[in-house]
């Protein structure tokens, strides 16, 4: 017999958030359309799982790894397709002209890459701006030159204006970013892209032509103090297991690794099937929701490779083989990562290969 741990993957849930997403978007650009983000391997998700849920509403897909584009492409997917940090050599270069992909271009020697690799039918591409979050993207300095090699470049066929927001979820906010913006694309008239989860919700008139909605697809939100129910997102997700074991520990016996819960009361400790290995973090101390049976507890001391503890005293009716919700329907993961120290995505992309993922 199998463990019990599963993955629950709700396709509708999918669909909903994304309709969630351009509902917002609508309120600052009508007609704004939005690249589903479905990078690593759609926030460890699963890339066909969530691209054939959204199949029939996505106005295109953004992501980065190139085999997972060709993959897309070769099962039958004609959407437009984005690769968020472009091409890195002329075979990836090749492979973007061949299936028709959209790069995002943020060096001027990858503009000089297509120019030389002459493609039949000019490249449409995405060109990254540079306007403070100081990852990828072009300076202010290079606009000139940028201009100047977009005029003389008969390969480059649609360009759609870049940026990315470093604080949309913060104090900071984006005016700063936004006025950079603005000054840097003076003299470039093209279609716009700059609102992720944080600004689609926040910043609506931001929303311009595209979009880029990622963990609010997922059923997260992307802010520390407003709840994804708050934004009518739903959890993608639902981490399940159950109850294995049962101890009954008296005050001052301990539990786990290097003994970190001491209790202070009888206390009934429920074993779960789930460990870091499953994806679970490692780092949750004791403290962190978790449900069972439907009803509210917490984990107990350091969680194991395979197992975490968790506090029954109080579920009397909880026994060997009750259910328990790790992270989902019912405990939302943004709670249970702030309680571990981290954020939903990473909980999402840890899920290991060895847990089984229903789709429901």
């Amino acid at each position: 017999m199998p463990r019990p741990i599963q993955a629950h993957i709700n396709s509708s849930a999918i669909r909903h958030n994304y309709l969630v997403a351009k509902r917002f978007a609508a309120s600052g650009a009508n007609g704004a359309k939005a690249w589903a983000v479905v990078k690593a391997n759609a926030y460890g998700h699963g890339l066909f799982r969530i691209a054939n849920a959204l199949r029939d509403v996505a106005d295109g897909f953004a992501l980065l790894e190139i085999e997972a584009a060709i993959a897309l492409r070769e099962a039958g997917f004609q959407h437009p397709i984005l690769l968020m940090e472009g091409f890195f050599d002329a075979e990836d270069l090749a492979a973007c002209i061949a299936y028709g992909f959209t790069a995002c271009v943020h060096q001027m020697y990858q503009l000089q890459m297509i120019r030389k690799a002459q493609p039949a039918v000019p490249m449409p591409i995405y060109l990254k701006l540079n306007t403070g979050m100081n990852r990828l993207g072009f300076v202010p300095e290079q606009i000139p030159a940028l201009r100047s090699e977009l005029a003389q470049n008969p390969a480059i066929g649609s360009v759609t204006l870049m940026m990315h927001f470093a604080e949309a979820d913060g104090e900071r906010g984006i005016d700063w970013q936004v006025k950079e913006f603005a000054q840097m694309c003076t003299g470039l008239d093209h279609p716009v892209s700059m609102a992720n989860s944080a600004a689609i919700i926040n910043f609506p008139q931001t929303a311009h032509d595209w979009v880029r909605p990622g963990i609010m697809l997922y059923g997260s939100s992307p802010f520390a103090d407003v709840s994804a129910k708050q934004l009518e997102l739903t959890p993608v997700m639902t981490l399940t297991s159950r109850i294995l074991a049962v101890q009954k520990i008296q005050p001052g016996e301990r539990v786990g690794y290097g003994g970190t819960f001491v209790a202070t009361r009888p206390t009934r400790v429920g074993i779960v099937a789930c460990g870091y290995a499953d994806g679970y973090p490692r780092h949750a101390s004791t403290g962190t929701p978790i449900l069972v049976n439907g009803v509210r507890t917490q984990t107990l001391g350091r969680v194991s490779m395979d197992m975490l503890a968790c506090d029954l005293t109080d579920l009397p009716e909880a026994d060997i083989g009750a259910p328990v919700v790790l992270w989902g329907e019912g405990l939302s993961a943004d709670e249970v990562a702030a309680a571990a120290g981290t954020i939903s995505y990473e909980l999402f992309c840890a899920l290991a290969p060895r847990v089984p993922v229903v789709e429901i």
